[in-house]
């Protein structure tokens, strides 16, 4: 069982560790760039920013910025990647980012630009809250349990609030992660042709 536990752990450190990292090399070359990459954020409400929706995701405004969602980005999206297979995994984070996004785009005050990985974090966790409940597996609520613990703090970022932060982005996030859990929610596998139920005689 530990063995089978650390095969699994490896790809889904491996693509969290490359998430990161990728995360910190845009934001050196948008520091090298004097900010080019900022374009890339969500300025609300305009057609042509439909297309930044999902790379505004990777694009932070600074390195303290991308610090703050660097430790939580990590451990989520470690154990979302963990309990959920690297494929459910990918899809959770692209509804996740389209929501948040979208979100953004629909609602953040006008002539602002929005970016961040933080509408992500905030799903993820949204989505391990849950996902137990949903796919009734005791270890993923125990899960959820602990998230909650750790992580519970950060729902006050998704309340409106005057300190320059996207709750847009954040409350978003967190609606696309409860909406993945019900969307790659497990489903039952369907009863092979053979086992067809057959009344005693």
């Amino acid at each position: 069982m530990m063995t089978r536990a650390l095969e699994r752990a490896k790809p889904a450190a491996a693509l969290m560790l490359g998430w990161v990292a990728l995360l910190w090399v845009l934001e050196m070359a948008d520091a090298a760039s004097g900010n080019a990459l900022d374009t890339f954020g969500v300025q609300p409400r305009e057609m042509s920013e439909l297309a930044d929706v999902l790379p505004a995701a990777f694009i932070h405004f600074g390195f303290d910025h991308l610090a703050a969602n660097t430790l939580p980005l990590l451990l989520l999206g470690f154990l979302a990647a963990l309990r959920s297979g690297l494929g459910r995994f990918v899809g959770v984070v692209l509804l996740i980012a389209l929501t948040s996004g979208l979100g953004v785009w629909l609602t953040a005050p006008a002539g602002s630009n929005t970016a961040g990985a933080s509408g992500v974090v905030f799903g993820l966790f949204g989505y391990l809250l849950i996902r137990g409940f949903i796919d009734r597996k005791p270890l993923d609520i125990a899960l959820g349990a602990l998230v909650a613990v750790v992580y519970g703090s950060i729902l006050w970022g998704a309340l409106p609030t005057d300190n320059g932060i996207s709750w847009q982005g954040h409350l978003f996030g967190l609606v696309g992660g409860v909406l993945a859990a019900f969307v790659f929610r497990l489903r039952p596998a369907a009863p092979s042709p053979g086992a067809t139920a057959r009344p005693i005689p």
